[in-house]
């Protein structure tokens, strides 16, 4: 018998959420972002059950390609930041590869570097998040570089934006302006295609969606929004992992005694008050030692059996305790809903005070992990 805490990965509610992404999208391609291991739901099992409609697939590191080439992933994958060395660019090129060119020094190791074979590549303008990217005027002049370069098959010119969570930022304009105005340069042409939409942009931005989208957390099931940025009319994500486990005890604990590391939860009542009711406590197989987070506070909402149940006290390495409130019918093996179908993992994060993505990629390997 094996711990009973298990990641749930529907590859229907996977696909449905692309079928979301293609239709705000009709005109783009699609480059599905499978990078941290697909967000924690499996990259091999993910690419594989999109593989039949991405366009593309993006990808944090070369390593991550790799295992996404050996596993029959045949089409375009592209590292998004980059290679970091010269092994690398020749590595790119051996598996059919592309990658992003953000720095100076990158271009340059392309440029010295020979190759089995040209590769695709994503030239990165910092169009404001000053993050990864070259200036407009840097930008110009590797594009110059590039056309030239017998190392290349195709450009794709890409940015990304600091703010599209909140579509009323201000930075949002100034992103777009800046790529408009770069990629539209006399002399820079627009080679193979623009690329700036992420999850965000690409649900409240059409003007940002140009040839190629990059769709992330949203294809997993997560709102990309700030909290108070409601998802548009008529797009339905629904969640890809459900993250459960099981009752493995139950206490009664008297009013005013403590749970839990440093009673950190009290059950409510004044101790040996006559009229005070003890608290029904189920313990569950899954702490932190399994990636849910430490720092959830009481009160963070699980579903026993489908009904409402909360968090009581502090999170252990590998368990947690519930108060169960008036679910008196709760038992041993009875099954616990973390997040996913009928509790979205975004409500976990906000109790947690982190977010929705820390939380997906932070399961980890002790967690079973099965694929519908």
């Amino acid at each position: 018998m094996t711990r009973p805490i298990e990641a749930l990965i529907s590859r229907a509610n996977l696909q449905h959420n692309f079928t979301v992404v293609r239709r705000l999208t009709p005109g783009a391609r699609i480059m599905a972002v499978v990078k941290a291991n697909a967000y924690g739901h499996g990259a091999v099992q993910v690419a594989g059950a999109l593989a039949p409609f991405a366009d593309a697939f993006g990808v944090a590191s070369l390593e991550e390609a790799v295992e996404l080439r050996d596993a029959g992933i045949d089409q375009p994958i592209v590292l998004l930041s980059g290679v970091f060395g010269p092994t690398e660019m020749r590595e790119v090129a051996r598996y059919g590869l592309g990658t992003v060119i953000h720095c100076a020094e990158q271009l340059q190791i392309l440029l010295d570097t020979q190759l089995n074979q040209p590769i695709d590549v994503w030239l990165k303008l910092d169009t404001g998040m000053h993050r990864l990217g070259f200036t407009p005027d840097g930008f110009c002049r590797a594009a110059a570089r590039l056309r030239t370069a017998e190392q290349v098959a195709k450009c794709v010119f890409l940015s990304h934006l600091a703010c599209a969570d909140k579509p009323a930022a201000e930075l949002n304009e100034g992103q777009l302006t800046t790529f408009r105005n770069t990629v539209d340069k006399p002399g820079v042409r627009r080679g193979e295609g623009l690329s700036l939409a992420n999850s965000a942009a690409l649900l409240t931005r059409p003007d940002m969606h140009f040839d190629w989208v990059r769709p992330g957390v949203m294809l997993y099931g997560v709102n990309p929004l700030s909290a108070e940025v409601p998802l548009p009319e008529g797009v339905d994500l629904r969640p890809v992992m459900t993250l459960r486990s099981r009752i493995v005890a139950l206490q009664t604990v008297p009013a005013g005694e403590g749970v839990g590391y440093g009673e950190a939860w009290r059950a409510p009542g004044i101790l040996n008050a006559a009229s005070a009711s003890p608290s029904r406590i189920a313990v569950v197989a899954a702490g932190y030692g399994d990636g849910y987070p430490r720092h959830a506070r009481n009160g963070c909402p699980v579903l026993v059996n489908g009904r409402p149940a909360a968090i009581a006290g502090r999170v252990s390495m590998d368990l947690l305790a519930l108060d169960l409130g008036d679910n008196h019918q709760a038992k041993v093996g009875d099954s616990v809903t973390l997040w996913g179908e009928g509790l979205a993992v975004e409500a976990i994060a906000e109790y947690s005070e982190t977010i929705a993505y820390e939380l997906l990629t932070g399961v980890n390997q002790r967690v079973m992990f099965s694929y519908e």
